[in-house]
């Protein structure tokens, strides 16, 4: 007896000592009353929060996740992203169109983008929202068009508001393809990335943009700034791009995973997760120098991902829920 337990506190300690270098995390699984997918999600606090998707679907939560209400938006497009300035003001792209909420997301009203006729050469769609502040914001995404039933993205497309989102202007930028996330840091410095490798960055709050060489012509899905120097980007096959310089120069971080990457998101200057499709996820806590998969108990597309440093959400496929339980 006295053998036994003196092994069994060794044992447990060699059991936690595995999992951690497995990365394997706590995430517990829900689902939310939509068959469509789940492509977005954004906490205003640790009770406060909010899932969108495909068919205009948008619900929040106001006890950390327990229950969820949904909010009938009066769209059939899909809802690209959430974006919350501030606890009261946020932002929802959803195709063509644009809601906003003053008040915490108990009312959503819809505003134009982009005025009727002013794309003349094909259809927009947003898929990125973010301000810098109150009044600086970007929307991005693409321009399609239909040839021979297909969809076919024609240029990119950005627009820029100083008036907190009242009026936009379109801002022509070096690239032709779709551009699929964007993340300020600062109230001047901005990045974009999209198709083809795609990076482009500004330093005047988005009025003129520069390429930056990424090193890729893989889609880039998303890119998340810790400051002006510190920045991550993902994308398709097993894509993950750093740089500690602001962008000048990007270095792919080698690893043995090679799905699509769709989000990135770092909750303090060390610790960062990402998730993809087939149930992905990956952690790092050196600074995104090395990642390690966690066991995610799901083999569905992970498409959204919001991270805190006391919690975490991960969203997908027929809506999926993932909670980090830490």
């Amino acid at each position: 007896m006295v053998s036994s337990v003196r092994f069994y506190p060794f044992l447990l300690i060699l059991l936690i000592v595995v999992s951690s270098i497995n990365g394997q995390g706590p995430w517990r699984a829900s689902k939310c009353e939509t068959d469509g997918d789940l492509v977005a999600v954004y906490f205003t606090s640790a009770t406060k929060g909010f899932i969108a998707g495909d068919a205009g679907y948008l619900a929040s939560t106001s006890d950390g996740g327990k229950t969820w209400e949904k909010y009938e938006l009066n769209t059939t497009e899909d809802i690209n992203e959430i974006y919350f300035r501030n606890s009261d003001n946020g932002y929802l792209v959803a195709g063509r169109k644009m809601f906003i909420t003053s008040d915490g997301g108990r009312s959503w009203k819809e505003t134009q983008l982009i005025g009727p006729g002013e794309i003349k050469n094909g259809t927009p769609e947003f898929l990125s929202i973010r301000f810098s502040d109150r009044r600086r914001g970007l929307a991005v995404g693409s321009i399609w068009r239909k040839v021979r039933d297909r969809e076919v993205v024609v240029d990119s497309l950005v627009m820029r508001t100083e008036d907190g989102g009242e009026t936009w202007q379109r801002t022509i930028v070096p690239a032709k393809g779709e551009l699929y996330h964007l993340d300020f840091n600062g109230s001047s410095r901005a990045w974009i990335v999209g198709d083809g490798g795609v990076i482009l960055a500004t330093t005047d709050s988005g009025r003129t943009w520069q390429k930056q060489v990424s090193g890729t012509t893989e889609p880039l899905f998303n890119i998340d700034f810790r400051d002006d120097k510190e920045g991550y980007a993902v994308g398709k096959n097993g894509i993950i791009l750093r740089t500690e310089n602001g962008g000048n120069t990007w270095e792919k971080v080698p690893t043995p995973f090679k799905g699509t990457f769709m989000r990135v998101d770092f909750a303090d200057d060390k610790n960062g997760w990402i998730v993809g499709h087939k149930g992905i996820i990956l952690r790092s806590s050196d600074k995104g120098r090395t990642w390690v998969r966690q066991e995610s108990g799901t083999e569905s597309n992970l498409y959204g991902l919001f991270i805190m440093k006391r919690f975490g959400w991960a969203v997908g496929e027929s809506g999926l829920l993932l909670e980090y339980i830490r």
